[in-house]
């Protein structure tokens, strides 16, 4: 018995989407690291959530070092296809433009939230939920140094 099709569609519920959105993200990082492995590639992956943080893997030394060879790449083709150089103004627009929306990115994902706009009933649900989830890190972390302990013989430092 088969598992019926799903129709994508947005997920109005922000708990649902930030739940499903970790557990695809994680399919999506394991499914790329596979792929590097075993097809011996190297690979880049960048995911920016809704809320702008950022998410990468990278199988080669460095993301910096793929994106160098990528960029290269797509001069290297737009000077075999005859399209203008990068020193034309009109051509050099674009790009400027990917850079400076990336460094926008780069700088809101620098500065973090600005508390200055949440009410107090905001903060005040920021902290439980934070409180909240400190407890269930603490919980983990806790049963999974017992569960060391009992396997390996010996508690380990986590």
């Amino acid at each position: 018995m088969g598992r019926r099709k799903l129709q994508l569609q947005r997920i109005e519920d922000k708990s649902r989407c930030q739940v499903t959105f970790s557990k695809r993200r994680s399919g999506l990082i394991k499914k790329a690291r596979e792929l590097s492995v075993l097809c011996d590639v190297d690979l880049a992956l960048i995911i920016f959530s809704s809320r702008g943080r950022l998410y990468e893997f990278c199988s080669a030394d460095s993301l910096a070092g793929i994106l160098e060879r990528y960029q290269s790449r797509i001069a290297e083709e737009a000077v075999a296809s005859g399209a203008p150089k990068a020193e034309d103004p009109q051509a050099g627009y674009s790009s400027l433009h990917v850079h400076d929306e990336l460094l926008k990115i780069v700088q809101r994902q620098l500065e973090g939230p600005n508390f200055e706009q949440f009410t107090a009933t905001d903060l005040l649900q920021l902290e439980n939920l934070l409180n909240d989830t400190l407890t269930e890190i603490r919980a983990v972390k806790l049963l999974t140094a017992e569960t060391m302990e009992k396997t390996y013989g010996c508690a380990r430092e986590l």
